[in-house]
């Protein structure tokens, strides 16, 4: 779809990738950022029809670009805020600053810097831990702001208030947040570790009922660590060395409120049950060395499909990304509890998982909100769409 030439003055051979994409809620504009510091906005349909429109020839110049910004940081995140959506943010691990942009305004400089304030670990902590992972707007707020922390935290920001964060939910020192995300209601924040834990802070009722008024720290309501939930499950303690994985993503399937997918360092993914925090989903791709390609260590994203139960990430091992049918019931072939013997059966199957491969590994996806179309973004800077084949069929008579 665009090629590594395409991110022309920000390419560094070294620290090179496409980290993050999101789409605005309309699916109108794709946001991307890149290891190498790079903060671009396409508009889709443009992308689109240098594909599938007449003349088929990739964009190659700034004027396809709505946004094309180089940072000297590596770039980790970025997110459209839902009730602005002109409005997008960026974070680095290497920074404990957010950048905000407005893509109504053409400048490379952003329209508001957040930063962290004083802190509880404050000085417990190296330089190399201050940075921000991942980013999350409340859906009903648009000033409220939620960043992970690799020093423990999460932090909120209120934009009403300061530009200083005004909560912190807290876990232990040692802790490293790689992502955070808010449920469906707004009510829970999780957060998910390198030491393979996923925290959950109520931020309006039970112990942090008092939080946004009183500017404490918010201490976790539950705490799990995948690795001990795996343990518990019987047919997979059987088969397999079950060890502690770093959270690489985690996200809210939009069409099942309970389903918090999760994929591993290990290239495991899985779903969280987080009514019950239990595992009920899980998918063991190949070991490295049986798909024939030796494992390169990046930080993938997945993302589910707006309108089905299908989860989407790359591959560990190869040049690829799995479509992965977490169905909520245990007609999935990734439920715990799937019974191979009732496969064909039932009426109304769910796709069965599928591996999809690709010119380059995938690092982060991106599922258009209004199709069944995913854009994934590589190690090399390019990014690839994926869309449902469609067929005609004809009438035999």
């Amino acid at each position: 779809m665009i090629n590594a030439s395409t991110f022309a003055g920000c390419y560094h051979p070294a620290r090179e990738g496409v980290s993050a994409m999101e789409f605005d809620k309309k699916g109108v504009y794709l946001a991307s950022v890149t290891i190498s510091g790079c903060l671009t906005v396409h508009d889709f349909e443009t992308l689109y029809c240098s594909l599938y429109g007449p003349s088929c020839s990739l964009p190659d110049d700034s004027s396809n670009y709505v946004l094309h910004i180089s940072n000297s940081l590596p770039l980790c995140a970025v997110r459209w805020n839902p009730g602005n959506q002109d409005e997008i943010v960026c974070s680095s691990s290497q920074s404990d600053k957010v950048l905000v942009f407005d893509i109504g305004y053409v400048s490379s400089a952003p329209t508001e810097v957040l930063q962290k304030g004083k802190t509880k670990f404050h000085g417990l902590c190296s330089e190399s831990r201050k940075g921000l992972t991942d980013l999350a707007f409340m859906s009903d707020d648009k000033s409220r702001l939620f960043a992970s922390g690799l020093d423990g935290a999460v932090y909120m920001w209120d934009r009403r208030l300061s530009k200083t964060h005004c909560l912190e939910l807290t876990a232990l020192p040692e802790s490293q947040f790689t992502n955070v995300k808010l449920n469906m209601d707004n009510r829970t924040v999780f957060g998910a570790t390198r030491n393979g834990t996923i925290h959950a802070w109520d931020t309006r009722g039970g112990r942090a009922s008092a939080a946004f008024q009183s500017h404490n720290e918010v201490q976790p309501l539950s705490s799990v660590k995948i690795s001990t939930l795996l343990g518990k499950i019987a047919s997979l303690k059987e088969q397999s060395n079950i060890v502690s994985s770093e959270v690489l993503s985690i996200d809210f399937n939009p069409s099942c409120s309970y389903q918090l997918a999760f994929h591993l360092d290990d290239g495991w993914s899985g779903v969280l049950n987080v009514n019950t925090f239990s595992v009920s989903h899980l998918h063991c791709p190949p070991p490295a060395w049986l798909e024939g390609v030796d494992s390169v260590l990046h930080k993938r994203k997945g993302t589910w499909l707006s309108t089905s139960s299908i989860y989407a990430v790359g591959s560990s091992s190869n040049n690829g990304m799995y479509a992965l049918d977490f169905h909520p019931d245990t007609s999935s072939a990734c439920h715990v509890d799937y019974n191979e013997e009732t496969k064909g059966c039932e009426e109304n199957q769910p796709a069965e998982n599928k591996f999809i491969p690709l010119s380059e590994r995938v690092l982060s996806c991106a599922a258009h909100p209004l199709s069944h179309t995913i854009v994934c973004g590589t190690e090399f800077s390019s990014l690839l769409m994926v869309s449902q084949k469609h067929e005609t069929v004809r009438d035999p008579e």
